[in-house]
């Protein structure tokens, strides 16, 4: 499901907190996450998104802790993008309601 985003050539280039790009990684069904090192607020940055629907950026002081978070945060991603509907779901409605939910737990469980 994931993989490096554009076959890696984004490590060690400069990411969207100015930190150095550790770890890139694109989800199949559209999302993102990076992890970069000495960005401009915190020593540690993990940005993710889930494409057309969020970006979410964290900041860490210990480099661990910020592998742990950017681990746990794949998966949960990827429960989240395995919920999103079809158009033509004829649940639509009610899973839509359910994905964006999904969304804002996801922003308080990793703030």
């Amino acid at each position: 499901m994931w993989q490096s985003f554009d076959q890696g050539r984004t490590i060690g280039q400069s990411g969207s907190e100015a930190g150095v790009i550790l770890l890139d990684e694109e989800h199949g069904e559209g999302a993102r996450i990076t992890l970069e090192r000495d960005g401009g607020v915190a020593p540690f940055a993990i940005t993710c998104g889930i494409y057309d629907w969020m970006v979410h950026t964290r900041f860490f002081s210990d480099k661990e802790d910020a592998l742990r978070a950017y681990e746990d945060m794949k998966k949960a991603l990827d429960v989240i993008i395995q919920s999103i509907p079809f158009k033509s779901d004829p649940d639509y409605d009610t899973k839509m309601k359910a994905t964006t939910r999904a969304i804002g737990e996801f922003v308080e469980l990793y703030p």
